[in-house]
């Protein structure tokens, strides 16, 4: 290391990051927990699925997703046999392809979509129907019509609107439709404001508090189409304990008591939501699915016995907890630049500043959610001394951050690979081609081989969205 690269290594050090982060005693190795279960270091190249990431670029470029289907089905076994009781439903909306959505039906997982182009993607996948549940609170008429149509297993209903057109749409089509109520149990986890779904103050589902759920079963048990399954609650996302559950339960069984009471429906079903969190970094500590099958069964046979009512039968909706550690994203470092901070009075410390070939529109969850995520130098062993730096995009945002702080070699360089592990939830779901950047594809790895799972966009499937309405139009 030349002497004012040593300079800037030492003065690195006074750049605080999060009270967590601590560096780690040998940076070139991998933290298991926060990767997909056959992720591994040769010769300090990173490996997955058996397939060494160097190739992987060679052969498919960077930025890139990797998905490692062996973990990926693993995760899936995992949630089916611990919650052998109950029907877990795959939520989509963290990141759904046809090869996905079929490897959720062989793991014997229902599906969750919550858009008429997720149920496309279904139907393509031939997922059957009735394995999957229709999600959304504004869905449109021309959606609900296809998901009767094709007789999807339930579809969550949001508002009383959504209750007057799905009763239009099945009287039409002489179907009956089958329905959760999504109500909102007024319990916010501990979680990002944004992604904390169960207080009253947003946008999804009827609150109990204020009566209008109860009102909505009332209006359902009216109408000769629909057939009212249960109610369904969601309290949130990166969830750790099961604390939030057992009150949103406490809560959703009463409500449960107070139909079959007032009402007069007898409901079988009800769905816990989803929200289980993972590791993103060594501060994460999840739950295992055999654990919260244990806790989540108790909450609700508990409250279903004081309540005096039989416990109907349960499902959830992992998605971030299966596909999340399942994949990480590789990028190509393009330029490393050390900044000079005014840290006070005669003080001035180094920020470094890695920019690689991706950035917020590969992964817009640091900029929007402050998310953490962590990373590793992926194509090269490294002797230098750890620093502390920043990982960023090539976007023309200050924000264009991917990951906030972590150490890395002090050497890293253009041409360098990078990994950031836990981007299977909701990265590539929320991609954009901001700056007009193309979107990575999505890689499935295992057993030494590679297979495009989806394609690298082009600057042609870019540019055929591009209509020039002067070139249709008479001089």
């Amino acid at each position: 290391m030349r002497a004012h690269e040593a300079g800037w290594a030492h003065a690195a050090a006074s750049v605080r990051g999060p009270a967590w982060l601590r560096e780690p005693a040998d940076v070139n190795a991998l933290v298991p927990q926060l990767w997909s279960g056959t992720a591994r270091k040769v010769d300090g190249v990173l490996e997955v699925g058996g397939v060494l990431v160097t190739d992987l670029v060679r052969e498919h470029g960077s930025p890139a997703y990797v998905l490692d289907e062996v973990d990926f089905r693993a995760r899936a076994a995992a949630f089916r046999t611990a919650f052998e009781a109950f029907d877990v439903y795959y939520a989509g909306k963290a990141f759904l392809c046809t090869t996905v959505a079929r490897w959720v039906v062989e793991e014997g997982l229902f599906l969750d979509v919550c858009s008429g182009g997720e149920l496309a993607v279904a139907i393509r996948a031939q997922v059957p129907p009735q394995r999957i549940g229709f999600h959304g609170n504004n869905k449109t008429p021309g959606e609900l019509s296809e998901a009767v149509e094709l007789g999807v297993g339930r579809i969550i209903v949001d508002s009383v609107h959504e209750i007057e057109r799905l009763a239009a749409i099945t009287r039409e089509l002489g179907r009956t439709a089958r329905v959760l109520i999504r109500v909102t149990a007024g319990v916010e986890a501990h979680t990002h404001e944004y992604i904390a779904t169960a207080h009253e103050d947003q946008k999804f589902g009827f609150s109990i508090s204020s009566g209008d759920a109860l009102e909505a079963a009332r209006e359902i048990a009216g109408v000769p189409g629909l057939e009212l399954l249960g109610l369904h609650s969601h309290i949130g996302s990166q969830i750790f304990d099961s604390a939030g559950f057992e009150v949103a339960a406490r809560r959703v069984l009463a409500l449960h008591a107070q139909i079959s009471d007032e009402v007069g429906l007898e409901m079988p079903e009800m769905d816990l939501g989803g929200g289980f969190g993972i590791a993103y970094t060594t501060q994460d500590d999840p739950s295992d699915p055999a654990q919260l099958a244990i806790e989540l069964t108790k909450i609700v046979t508990d409250e279903a016995k004081a309540r005096g009512v039989a416990v109907p039968r349960l499902s959830i909706e992992p998605g971030r907890a299966i596909v999340g550690p399942a994949m990480c994203t590789v990028y190509e470092v393009g330029t490393v630049k050390a900044v000079e901070l005014d840290a006070g009075p005669g003080v001035t410390s180094v920020r470094t500043y890695v920019s690689v070939d991706g950035g917020m529109s590969d992964n817009i969850r640091t900029a929007l959610y402050d998310a953490d995520y962590s990373a590793t130098l992926a194509s090269r062993h490294s002797e230098a001394p750890a620093l502390l730096s920043r990982i960023v995009g090539k976007h023309c945002e200050a924000g264009d951050i991917v990951v906030k702080d972590e150490f890395l070699p002090g050497d890293v360089m253009p041409g360098d690979l990078l990994a950031v592990p836990g981007t299977g939830a909701y990265c590539r779901s929320m991609a954009s081609n901001y700056n007009h950047a193309a979107r990575p594809p999505v890689i499935v790895v295992k057993d030494g081989s590679s297979a495009v799972a989806v394609r690298r966009e082009t600057i042609d499937d870019l540019l055929r969205l591009d209509v020039d309405p002067a070139a249709g139009m008479e001089d």
